[in-house]
């Protein structure tokens, strides 16, 4: 779950992107060749692979019925799909950002290209199944790729429901999420006793405590789904005041502090893919251009670090 600033604070991410409606945009069609060297990554035991940069909705998708905001949602789901993009994260907690995502996913004719992550969040196990129809109408498939326990909540109580939705055939996928640095000690402890196919945690170049469950995660076959890479776009907008090292682009291939972000979470092996959110169609084409090219190795990995926290 990427978490970016509330609606109409802190959209900018750099002043050269600018902040002109997505509609008057192009599509975005990037050659063959572009999209092959997109950074696959596998998720589950089954070999499947994912694009490495996926497309959040906490708080950018939540518009309500605002058609002008819910046109330029539907122009980065295009753009994001154009790019070479699959996995959209969301969640009942999202506001109205299901029902947004179902909107654009119905206006492109419902790409086959799309894998959907959901979340389970309630209190009650037995209020599970309901929600869980009610988020796959939002969306409008037939059925989700991956569901996730949010935040941890009762998930005694939710995972033998979202097994028993898998082993019935109307779930691929398993997985459970976290963010924010919370809950990590019982996050190891699910790592070590479920069997679950897929872990979302809270992973950037200053908040790197859950690399330990990265490593875990890794070891035991489970994908890693990496929220709030930009802190709710704070770390980005701080980072904006400085200039961007010229390593940053000779060594790292990186145009900008997003990207150079971006590029350390995917740089470490057991990351599978980055979600973060955004409503400008300029921002899901460069996060998505940190997905292509070469990747930091260690020792550039930590002088991304240093030179972040630093600033």
């Amino acid at each position: 779950m990427e978490h970016p600033p509330p609606l109409g604070r802190g959209l900018r991410r750099r002043p050269l992107l600018g902040l002109g409606l997505a509609l008057s945009l192009p599509p975005l069609a990037p050659a063959a060749s572009a999209l092959e060297v997109m950074t696959q990554r596998s998720i589950g035991r089954g070999g499947e692979s994912l694009p490495a940069i996926g497309l959040g909705s906490w708080i950018t998708f939540n518009v309500g019925n605002d058609p002008r905001a819910r046109a330029q949602c539907t122009e980065v789901v295009r753009a994001f799909f154009a790019g070479g993009g699959r996995l959209i994260d969301s969640s009942p907690m999202y506001g109205s950002s299901q029902p947004v995502i179902g909107e654009a996913l119905a206006q492109l004719g419902h790409p086959g290209a799309l894998f959907s992550a959901e979340k389970v969040w309630t209190g009650s196990g037995a209020r599970g199944p309901a929600q869980i129809e009610a988020s796959r109408a939002h969306w409008g498939v037939p059925t989700f790729d991956l569901l996730q326990v949010h935040n941890l909540l009762a998930w005694e109580e939710h995972l033998p429901t979202l097994q028993r939705m898998k082993a019935e055939g109307r779930l691929r996928y398993v997985g459970i999420s976290t963010s924010e640095g919370r809950r990590h000690t019982e996050l190891e402890r699910i790592l070590r006793t479920q069997a679950i196919d897929a872990v979302q945690l809270t992973y950037n170049p200053l908040d790197r405590e859950a690399e330990p469950l990265m490593a875990l995660a890794q070891e035991r076959g489970v994908a890693v789904i990496v929220n709030r890479t930009f802190r709710e776009g704070q770390l980005t907008r701080a980072l904006a005041r400085h200039p961007l090292p010229a390593w940053a682009s000779a060594d790292a291939g990186a145009t900008s502090w997003a990207q150079l972000i971006l590029k350390f979470v995917l740089a470490h092996p057991a990351v599978t893919c980055a979600i973060p959110a955004t409503r400008q169609v300029a921002h899901v084409r460069e996060n998505l251009a940190a997905a292509r090219g070469p990747l930091p190795a260690p020792a550039l990995r930590d002088r991304i670090a240093r030179t972040i926290a630093a600033l």
